[in-house]
């Protein structure tokens, strides 16, 4: 059940990111729902292998390089899914980052639990 709470809040999130930000559109919760997955699934695979392979500039940069791996990301889902579109590398970093405070903040106000 805490599953399908957090794919439910992180679709809410990206609809809510894309309502904020002038330069990203996202079609209808559905889409929201799987861009969501999308960045979280690409995140997980491709963002870490970069992560790995550009540690040292990561660790000079003060993990700005990471930021910079997770707009590229929030790119590539672009790409690949018809229902949500960027008009850019900055409106892709600024969905990014607003993107992260809404996950934080519904973080915060869901209750923690042991219900898996």
């Amino acid at each position: 059940m805490k599953f399908i709470v957090e794919i439910l809040l992180t679709g809410l999130a990206v609809a809510l990111a894309a309502y904020i930000i002038p330069g990203v559109t996202v079609d209808n919760y559905l889409t929201a729902i799987v861009a969501g997955l999308l960045l979280g699934l690409v995140n997980a695979t491709i963002g870490t292998v970069l992560r790995i392979l550009t540690f040292p500039i990561n660790f000079l940069t003060l993990g700005l390089m990471s930021f910079v791996i997770t707009v590229f990301m929030v790119l590539l889902v672009d790409n690949w899914l018809d229902g949500f579109h960027t008009t850019g590398f900055f409106s892709a970093m600024v969905f990014a980052a607003v993107l992260a405070l809404l996950k934080m903040v519904f973080g915060l106000l869901t209750p923690e639990g042991d219900d898996d």
